[in-house]
Order: C-alpha cells, then structure tokens, then sequence
C-alpha cells in the first residue's frame, strides 16, 4: 500500500466521525443563535455547542492535515485555493470560539462574536464550493469511472451523522428532563412563621417596595453577591469599598434600627430596610421573630445593598422614594442554585459564552437615568410612621431636577449636556471588565460621595482618599468680597500716575475701624442641594479666621473646641428637625419628625452669601490676614458619640474649598484744612 492509499484509508475512517461532530457543532451552534428564549434546553445546548466544538476542532484540524498530504500532489489549483481558504476560515472561527468559550463574549469585543457566527456561515459555504470545484473540474475519466467521485465519502459516513446528532439531540432532551425535573423551586413565602401586615394587606409597607410576583423573594435570588466577583472582579472589589455594601452594617444604622425596633416593633423596620438591607424587607424577615439587617452574621447585614439588590430593580413604582421599587429576580443559568465548585465554573461559563439573558436581567437601560436613584435618595414620612402626617424628607432627585444640570428648566429636554446622577457619583473607569465598553472603561461601584467615617472604620484609606478627592473636586466655591470704600481721603499731595493703570480701587483698613466682609459660598458643580443626604446629622460649616501679620487671633467663627465641638454659632448648613413637642430630633429617630424649625442649603447653581462684621484692634500688625474655609464631617459630635457608642473615632474633618484675603491696615490721618493753610 503506497502513501496514497495509506492516507485515503486514514481519511475514510476518520470523515464520518469528523462530519458528524461538525455537524452537530453546526446544529447546536445555530440553535444557540437562532432561538432567543432562555429556556433550560437551550442552556444544554449551548454545553453541548462548546462540548462538540472541542471535539470537532481537534477533528478537523487532523482531518486536513491527512486531506492535504493525501491532496498536496493534484494540479487543480482552484480546488487548492479554495482548500487554503477553508483553512484559514476554519482557523478563525476555531480561534475565535476557543477565546469566547475561555474568556467569554465582552462588551468591548463583539467584533469577535461576529467573526465566530460569519466564518462559520463562510465554512459552509466555501465547503460547499469546494465539494462543487472537485466535482467541476474533476477529470472526465474519473467521472465516467465506476469509483465514487469523493473517495473520502464511505457507505458508513450518512449512519455515523444520522447516529452522533441524534444521540447529541438525544442527550439534550434528557439532560433537560432530568435537570428540570431536580430543581427546587424558590421560596415565595415569608422566612418568619405567622407574618404579621400592621400596615395593611401590603407585605412590604411602610416600605414602597414591590414584587414582580406579588409575593415573597427568596433570599438566595437577592444576595449571595460572592458569586458575582467570578466574572465581575474589578466591580466586585468596588462593591466591597463602597457605603452601599455597608449600608445594613454601619453602626449609626444599627443603632437607629435598634432604636425604631424598641419604640414601634421590627415590622416598622420596613421603612428603611427596603433601602439599606433589601434581603431581609424582600425574604420577608421583619416581622417579630425575623432578623432585620441590623443583626450581624446575616446575609442581609454582610451584603447591605447586594449586587442584585440594585440590578434587580425591575421598574419604578413612583419618583417619591422610600425604596419605590419593583424587585424581579433574574432567571438563572444551569448549576445556578449548587455551591459545588465545578459546577459553579460550569455555570459562569454559561453566562460568559451567552449572556444575553444575564445583560437582558441585570443591565436594563433604566440603571443609566437618574430617576432610576430616586428610590431610595429621596423620602418621605407618612402618618403611619409618625403619628401625625406626611412629611417630605430628603430628596436628591427632585433638587436635581430643579438644578441646571438637568435641563429641564430649558425648552430642550434632550440636550445632550444633561449630567446625570451615575456622571458623578459613578464616574467612568479603566477596567478589563467583560461589562467594559469599546474604551476599556466601567461605571464606578466605589459610589464616592460624603461618606468619610465608614472608610475609617474598616481601615480603607484608599476609599477614604477617594471621597476627599471627591469632596474637593472644585464644586464648591469660597470667595472672599474684596472691601470698598464709601469715604475718600482729601490731601494736597500728588496722585501717583500708578494708581491710573489698576483694574481696581485699593483696600484696607483703619485701626479701631469697624469691618463688614462678606464671604460668597457658591454651588457651581454638585447637582443637587448641598449639603445633601442625611443633613440633620452631617455637619457642613464656613470657617472664618482673621489673624494679624504676627499670627495673632483678632476674630474667629466655627472654630472646633477641645472636645471636638464645632463652634455653636458658626454659619452652618444644615436641618434641625422636630417633634410634635417642638424638640429637636438630633438622634436621627425620623418617626417623631414632623416638620423643621430651620434650613439651610445652597441650591445647585446658586450661590449663600455670609456677612462677619469685627472691629480693627489697635495692637495689631499689618496686614491682616482673611480665612475662610467650606468645612465637611460626616456625622457631628454628639449623634457621632451616641451612635457609634464603643465604636466611636474622630471623624476627619474635610476642607472642601477656601479663599484667603489679604488686607493692609493704615492708621487714619486727619484731614487737612486748606482754609487754615491760607
């Protein structure tokens, strides 16, 4: 037998077997692209599309190196032309459905995807034409000869396809079954025994959260946020730095919920937990004898606000917040609800090879507007929590809505200058995320803001520094108003020709003068009203300070004490609500707010304008010298040492913007009298 012979036998024996495995590589693979509905047969045929893809490219690729040799020695150059071709079409889409099945479809690489559908589209029909060449320009005596004109074709090639796509098909439709058939269906019913529904027949109120099914979430299709850092790993670390994942487990939070629990039982927990723990509002654990996410060593304190407690927001109930949500859990992919580690690999692996679905789920355009943050950054109290009636609280959107950065005060409401929520709060950021777009970049899960405390709690100084960076990204402005004068001086010296060229008239002052400065605080770049957020507890404050040349204090305001007190009557921003006693709620316990006794915010593009009036002394040394400085602390003192009890440390204080003016003092010289001269 010569090298011909001995490589046609080797083609006949492994042809069949190379078909069929392609072939059902094809079916599988055109099921998967075909067929949108994320069913569990699909899932399996989207294994089997990877599984009978390996076998088929080890198959083809030791096919065409027999075919070739065998081949090499024929002169019909089209027919070999048309081969090279196949071949490098096959090694584009081999190629590019190792890469996809290994590191998945990315957001930034779809070109790839479209290269594996369009070559594998090319293969069949360059395959076809090949097939067709041979046949064309085969010899005529080879065509009148009794021999088959594709030697390489047996009696057995049709049974062994017929044979292996059927079995593949086979096996799907079993596979299917039997996985089906052992799924445990989720838990629709509360997680506390005799739930109790003081608000009325809604599960979740006072909360304004709802379920796509009208019923109980199970706890597992709301956390379990460790299964996302497999594919997601940069967002993840994000995640794990931020105030959300805390939001359930901040020590101020426990003791607020702590406190509403004593005062008005764990069912009026669910005013807040939709918010900062929506596992434990959704599972239904808050009712008596559940576990509200205050309590540590649950899932709904470890995981605050979970991945899928943002992702799966499915809609807006209204824009008035209090967590005004529609929660609808993603549909899983196979091995969704096993802990075993290879079939949790199986199961990432699904979702990177095809994740329509899991995009379709949990990357809804909603989660680009803003409205999407009114859930739960605005607020409102109603009768049912405090005993008197409703009550607007904080509300980041409405004041964004109002601000210049919306656009919504100019006729054009789709000016494309409109600066959303996520443009701040979620800047975009290098990441080889499979979610990245065509630059490389993520919306940010770090969420900088105000929060300066939890980064120090958990000894993250990378956070910490991120939200100073934040707070001093220049969108607040301190300017100090230069003095004028209203007298002038009459003497007989010259002007000097100096003064003609200065853009402005000089200033100082008299010693023992009275002064009159105003300070201009301006909001030229924060979206909404500042301060925003919890301002009944945060602290925001202008500092004034006028020193001598010598360093010497000659007036000061906002100054901290010793015990780390800010100054009682610096100019602050803030809120001071009150009870229906006219007492001044200071421990954040917002069921006995119903209303302020005082306000004070600057608005988006607007500016506050302070006034500090002190006297000049006569021991001073020129110049003097001008302070003042927009100053920040998450949390003041005193709800600071009652909230966090043992837990408590010095909260930084953060200079977000300041000005300094320098002035020069001049001792006052009568006026002389020209009459008298003469």
């Amino acid at each position: 037998m010569n090298n011909k012979d001995s490589f046609l036998k080797q083609e006949q024996q492994l042809l069949p077997i190379t078909w069929a495995i392609t072939l059902a590589c094809i079916i599988t693979g055109a099921i998967t692209y075909f067929i949108n509905e994320h069913t569990v047969w699909l899932q399996w045929s989207i294994l089997f599309h990877l599984i009978t893809g390996i076998a088929c490219s080890f198959a083809i690729f030791i096919f065409i190196v027999i075919h070739f040799r065998r081949t090499l020695a024929f002169r019909r150059v089209r027919v070999f032309i048309s081969g090279l071709i196949i071949l490098l079409i096959i090694i584009t889409f081999v190629y590019s459905g190792w890469y996809l099945m290994l590191f998945g479809q990315r957001e930034n690489q779809r070109w790839l995807y479209l290269a594996h559908i369009i070559s594998s589209g090319l293969f069949l029909v360059f395959l076809a034409f090949h097939l067709f060449l041979h046949f064309i320009l085969l010899p005529k005596r080879r065509k009148n000869a009794s021999e088959s004109l594709y030697p390489s074709i047996t009696s057995n090639t049709v049974k062994v396809i017929l044979v292996v796509n059927v079995t593949v098909q086979a096996c799907v439709l079993t596979l299917t079954f039997l996985y089906q058939s052992s799924l445990e269906p989720y838990s629709d019913k509360p997680q506390v025994e005799n739930y109790q529904y003081p608000y009325g027949e809604h599960p979740f109120r006072p909360s304004q959260t709802e379920s796509s099914n009208k019923a109980f979430i199970d706890k597992n299709q709301i956390g379990n946020s460790h299964k996302c850092i497999a594919c997601h790993e940069d967002v993840s670390k994000q995640w794990m730095s931020s105030v959300h994942k805390e939001a359930a487990s901040d020590p101020s939070y426990v003791t607020n919920i702590k406190t509403l629990v004593n005062s008005k039982g764990i069912s009026a927990t669910r005013y807040c937990e939709g918010c900062h723990a929506p596992i434990a509002l959704l599972s239904g654990e808050l009712s008596p004898g559940g576990k509200h996410g205050a309590i540590s060593n649950t899932m709904a304190n470890q995981e605050g606000i979970s991945c899928l407690g943002c992702h799966g927001i499915n809609k807006l109930v209204h824009l008035k917040g209090v967590a005004s949500y529609q929660f609808k859990p993603k549909q899983d992919y196979l091995f969704a609800q096993s802990d075993n580690a290879l079939l949790t690999r199986l199961n990432n692996l699904m979702i990177r090879v095809r994740p329509n679905q899991h995009i379709k789920d949990l990357g809804k355009p909603l989660f680009k507007e803003s409205k999407y943050c009114s859930t739960c950054h605005s607020q409102f109290m109603d009768k049912n929590m405090n005993n008197w009636g409703w009550v607007k609280m904080q509300d980041e959107y409405g004041s964004w809505l109002e601000s210049p950065f919306s656009i919504q005060q100019e006729e054009n409401f789709s000016d494309t200058k409109v600066s959303h929520c996520q443009d701040c709060h979620m800047p975009l950021t290098t990441s080889n995320d499979p979610s990245a777009n065509k630059n490389g970049k993520i919306r940010s899960h770090n969420y900088p803001a105000a929060n300066t405390f939890l980064p120090i709690l958990r000894g993250d100084k990378a956070q910490l520094e991120q939200v100073k960076a934040f707070l001093q990204a220049n969108k607040l402005r301190v300017s100090i108003d230069k003095p004028t004068r209203k007298d002038s001086l009459q003497t007989l010296y010259a002007i000097d020709e100096g003064l003609r060229d200065a853009s402005e008239a000089p200033y100082y002052y008299y010693l023992g003068e009275q002064t009159n400065i105003n300070v201009i605080v301006s909001n030229q770049g924060v979206g909404h009203n500042f301060p925003g957020g919890t301002i009944d507890i945060n602290q925001a404050w202008l500092e004034f300070v006028v020193v001598d040349a010598q360093g010497r204090n000659i007036f000061n305001s906002g100054l901290i004490d010793n015990n780390n007190f800010v100054d009682k009557n610096a100019h602050f921003y803030r809120s001071l609500p009150v009870d229906k006693k006219g007492q001044l709620v200071w421990k954040h316990d917002l069921f006995n707010r119903i209303g302020e006794s005082f306000k004070r915010v600057i608005k988006a593009g607007e500016s506050d304008l302070v006034s500090y009036s002190f006297t000049i002394p006569s021991w001073i040394k020129s110049p003097i010298t001008l302070t003042a400085t927009l100053k920040y602390r998450k949390l003041n003192e005193r709800y600071a040492r009652w909230a966090l009890k043992d837990k408590y440390v010095e909260i930084p204080v953060v200079n977000i913007a300041w000005d300094s003016l320098s002035i020069p003092i001049k001792i006052r010289q009568e006026v002389e009298d020209n009459k008298a001269t003469e």
